[in-house]
């Protein structure tokens, strides 16, 4: 059946031969409808970011591109501004028809660690097409902070489908009918829109700003850090902001959202011309996000925002992305936040899982 691949199929899949890996894949890698992908022993600080482009292997691309090897199997740090290619312990043998998308998880995101997967021929970032054959590599760029990498690190992670997998609006509407995708109105245009919360509350903290020239963050370090260590507060009492070109924003949905057993979506820019910012980076979003059968509130998405050319005014409930629905193959047998470890069921303006709760 048409639609995205859940857990109990990716098992197959690797027991058949078509994901493997060195060392075998881990069962914690297996999420309910995502594989997350583990950072090999070596990175390659290249001069630019590249795709491979028809035909071409990234380990020749790399011979042309590459600086220097960094040894990751002791830990090692990934500068600030620097790009890296690492190739990844998983590959793929994919059958025809089979097909996949890879994005940064979001942890990763929130860290506004660009992480995108990139593939022998490929002509584009994250897509995989179908029946791809070969290794995967991660070109990592560290935007805001350094951070200290050791081989195993999750930082992102691949859905496979196959067939037409995005739910049209008229299909949207009708699953909001049957099961409330937020709370409140839905505004469907292409994808469900969210927009952005700066009336929080009681209170005049709406987001947070990552700093300019702050320490080393070890991706290991789980609640380890303090906040005001990398971020400065965001606060307002009018519902308004103004974003910096070129700072980085943590903010949050003012929707509740839920993610369905049966579906599972990812977060894409609503339009180029809402506005000079990019919203969120790490755009999966599993099974069970936000879901409660006996009629849950669902869980706020949190926004990774990135100003670019001019300083920009973002105001109380604008719309600034859209969540694309799709259909899983069949529902998965493990949902999101259901006695596995996921960090952000029932959020709200959150910062990564390595800083301590503010």
């Amino acid at each position: 059946m048409p639609g995205v691949i859940p857990n109990q199929q990716l098992e197959q899949m690797i027991a058949r031969g078509e994901i493997t890996a060195e060392p075998s894949v881990d069962g914690a890698q297996i999420q309910p409808a995502s594989l997350d992908l583990r950072l090999g022993n070596i990175a390659y600080r290249v001069r630019a970011s590249f795709l491979a482009g028809h035909s071409a292997k990234v380990a020749n691309r790399l011979e042309e591109f590459e600086m220097h090897r960094v040894d990751l199997t002791q830990g090692a740090v990934l500068e600030k501004g620097a790009v890296y290619v690492v190739p990844l312990m998983e590959h793929l043998a994919l059958p025809e028809g089979i097909s996949a998308v890879a994005n940064a998880k979001s942890s990763t995101g929130r860290l506004d660690l660009l992480t995108r997967t990139i593939t022998d021929g490929g002509t584009e970032f994250d897509r995989i097409g179908a029946g791809y054959h070969g290794p995967l590599y991660a070109e990592i760029c560290p935007r805001s902070f350094s951070v200290l990498v050791r081989p195993g690190m999750r930082l992102n992670q691949i859905r496979f489908g196959s067939g037409s997998t995005a739910l049209s609006d008229t299909d949207l509407r009708a699953l909001h009918a049957r099961t409330p995708l937020v709370d409140g109105e839905a505004v469907i245009d292409d994808g469900l829109g969210f927009s952005v919360d700066l009336k929080l509350k009681d209170t005049t903290l709406v987001g947070y700003r990552a700093k300019p020239h702050t320490g080393v963050i070890d991706l290991d370090r789980i609640g380890h850090y303090a906040p005001a260590e990398y971020w400065e507060e965001v606060h307002t009492e009018n519902g308004q902001i103004i974003l910096d070109p070129g700072a980085f924003y943590i903010l949050v949905s003012r929707e509740a959202v839920t993610i369905p057993p049966e579906y599972a979506a990812e977060m894409a820019p609503y339009l180029a011309m809402v506005g000079e910012f990019r919203v969120h980076y790490a755009g999966f979003f599993d099974p069970g996000f936000g879901y409660d059968a006996a009629g849950g509130a669902g869980s706020r998405g949190v926004l990774e925002v990135r100003c670019h050319e001019a300083p920009f005014v973002l105001e109380h409930g604008q719309v600034v992305g859209r969540l694309v629905y799709e259909k899983m193959s069949e529902a998965p047998t493990q949902l999101y936040g259901a006695g596995i470890a996921s960090n952000y069921q029932g959020q709200g303006l959150k910062l990564s899982k390595h800083f301590k709760a503010p």
